[in-house]
């Protein structure tokens, strides 16, 4: 896996111009997802937040298909949630998080979904907001997401994860220093 925190978090005018207009072809594919919003509106809201650009480019390279799913009335800022159809490539095989990483004695993976979302900028899923993207379509038929883990059960050394299998998106738990090839997670981000 490539050192996603290389510390060069500016992206050239190439790359940007490759980020956009793959942003903007999902976008106008998948209108389902946020029927009645206007590319325009959105590529110049990113315009003017240029910090989020590395971000949203490493959820692309990642392999998360970052697209679109809603409008924070509040902030004011579109949410991009990963949209692969399974559970990004570039982000599986991860433990929970830092703590669960460092308790295995062998065989650790790489990295932790929580560490690997805060260098990447971005925001875990909840449960809720995994809920949410589900019902824009269906995603994790042959993988499963790490999901943001309610403290009460992070203390006891358990993690939660989701997926979808038989038309029904299912949670489920496990030890937080576990890991699968199939198992990785979803993120979001606002801007």
């Amino acid at each position: 896996m490539n050192n996603i925190n290389s510390g060069k978090k500016k992206l050239s005018q190439k790359q940007l111009d490759e980020l956009f207009a793959t942003l903007k072809a999902r976008f106008e594919k998948n209108m389902s997802r946020h029927n009645g919003f206007e590319w325009s509106k959105v590529q110049a809201k990113l315009l003017i937040k240029s910090e989020k650009h590395w971000s949203l480019n490493e959820m692309e390279r990642t392999g998360g298909e970052p697209d679109v799913i809603g409008f924070d009335k509040n902030s004011g800022d579109y949410i991009f949630y990963d949209c692969s159809a399974e559970s990004p490539k570039g982000r599986r095989s991860l433990c929970y998080d830092r703590q669960a990483l460092e308790a295995r004695k062998e065989n650790k993976p790489k990295n932790n979904a929580v560490d690997m979302a805060d260098a990447i900028g971005i925001e875990l899923l909840t449960e809720e907001q995994y809920r949410k993207l589900q019902k824009l379509g269906n995603f994790d038929l042959k993988t499963s997401s790490w999901v943001k883990t309610p403290a009460d059960i992070r203390k006891l050394g358990g993690a939660i994860f989701c997926d979808r299998r038989y038309d029904t998106v299912f949670v489920y738990h496990n030890g937080a220093d576990s890991y699968y090839a199939a198992r990785g997670f979803r993120g979001l981000l606002k801007v």
